[in-house]
């Protein structure tokens, strides 16, 4: 893949506000991203396929360690995995949030230090526990009373282990119902308010090969507003404050999670990381002045907020049909590479490119191939009225939440993973053929 040298490149106009800060406008409707035109992404690795900025990647760890420079920084792994991620973010100097084994392990044999590592999830398995005491996870949250003694015995009587404990702190917020995680109505944590954390917190502190290094919550997902953290700073400090006066306990840590929004379409809003920075800060300092606790270190997880804006997903178009009042676009892939529309109603904005098309615009309904009526992937999209098959749509923001959530509907296989930087594209993960689906599958 070459470098783009097209005397028709544009700077970044106020419509691609959303896409990595590399894009830059073509001649003839295509954009490049990282310098390398989407359009011969499509051609080389097919479609769909997701394309990563590298450079956006490591911006955003960069932007994260700036803003926060006296908090750990742990890359949410859920958000999107791979071995080329991994060693990004160990040579940009974060550490890893993981929620299995499986990213545990491929984080680990991928060279990034197990020390820099958390394990957390709400039912983590026998094995999950196994793979991170073998390998030396850093620590582990817990999440459910039950693993206490689980992990207790796990570790033995000679072992030890660094823990921290997931705390409900009865705070509401998130895009969507089914990513607010801060409540007592989900299955996330110990509850503050019915005295469930402070329990399991004496529990820990009666295991001597447990060692208690601070606190976690997580409010949710997609958060705009920055008022949430700072409730949470006060609930979590007044449990520390407690702790502090029941067990002469002082916690050098407090993980406030991550859930930083960010967004997905011209005009939403995203979290201000500044203002967040600068809020929090101020809030733990004068919280634990007040409550008279030395001020632990802060622990945040992006995750969305790092992968998201780096990532474009490329689909061909198959048909255009034209029905009802309604005007669809179906492409090649749908709710197997993109399961969220479905899922929380996220909008997305496609772009095509390659071709400018007609100026003349009409909305359409672009969606998957799919059996299944909700394979939407967008709604209400301004396209050229002469969109046709073989077209080509570009959707940014596909960074998170993509290939990890992907799954084999139909058996199409998931797409593969592309990295483009300074001219050049290289594929991080390969595409999935009928090969690996057949291999699986033991049945005769």
């Amino acid at each position: 893949m070459t470098t783009v040298h097209d005397p028709a490149v544009t700077t970044i106009t106020s419509d691609l506000s959303v896409w990595p800060a590399s894009t830059t406008e073509l001649r003839h409707g295509d954009l490049a991203v990282g310098g390398v035109s989407l359009a011969e992404v499509a051609d080389r690795f097919g479609t769909p396929v997701y394309v990563l900025d590298e450079a956006e990647v490591r911006d955003r760890c960069r932007t994260y360690r700036d803003t926060f420079p006296d908090a750990e920084i742990l890359y949410a792994a859920k958000a999107f995995l791979c071995r080329a991620m991994v060693h990004w973010m160990d040579e940009e100097g974060l550490g890893l949030d993981v929620c299995s084994a499986g990213e545990l392990e491929l984080a680990v044999t991928t060279g990034f230090p197990a020390e820099r590592i958390v394990l957390h999830g709400n039912a983590k398995s026998p094995h999950d526990l196994e793979t991170a005491l073998r390998l030396g996870v850093g620590r582990i949250v817990i999440d459910s009373p039950s693993e206490i003694a689980r992990l207790a015995a796990a570790v033995g009587p000679d072992g030890h282990q660094k823990v921290m404990v997931r705390v409900v702190p009865g705070i509401s917020a998130g895009g969507h119902d089914k990513i607010r995680t801060g409540t007592e109505d989900q299955k996330f944590g110990l509850s503050i308010s019915d005295g469930y954390a402070q329990h399991a917190i004496a529990r820990i502190l009666d295991q001597p090969q447990l060692e208690l290094t601070g606190l976690h919550c997580h409010l949710g997902s997609q958060i705009t507003t920055v008022k949430p953290y700072l409730a949470a700073v006060r609930r979590m400090v007044g449990l520390m404050a407690r702790l502090y006066e029941q067990h002469g306990l002082v916690l050098p840590e407090l993980d406030l999670g991550g859930g930083h929004g960010i967004a997905y379409r011209p005009g939403e809003p995203a979290l201000d990381l500044t203002t967040l920075a600068r809020k929090v800060r101020a809030e733990l300092v004068e919280a634990c002045a007040t409550a008279g606790l030395t001020v632990p270190r802060l622990v945040i997880e992006p995750g969305r907020a790092i992968a998201g804006p780096a990532g474009v997903a490329l689909y061909r178009v198959l048909s255009v049909k034209r029905t009802g009042g309604h005007t669809f676009v179906a492409v090649d892939g749908g709710m197997s590479d993109n399961p969220r529309p479905a899922l929380y109603g996220v909008r997305y904005s496609p772009r095509l490119v390659r071709r400018r098309g007609s100026a003349v615009r009409v909305p359409v309904t672009v969606v998957g191939r799919h059996c299944e009526a909700g394979d939407v992937l967008a709604t209400d999209v301004d396209l050229p009225d002469d969109v046709h098959a073989g077209d080509l749509l570009a959707v940014p923001v596909a960074g998170a939440y993509h290939l990890s959530m992907a799954s084999g509907y139909n058996l199409v296989g998931r797409p593969p993973v592309s990295a483009v930087r300074d001219g050049h594209a290289r594929l991080l993960v390969r595409r999935e053929n009928l090969d690996d689906i057949r291999n699986r599958d033991v049945g005769l």
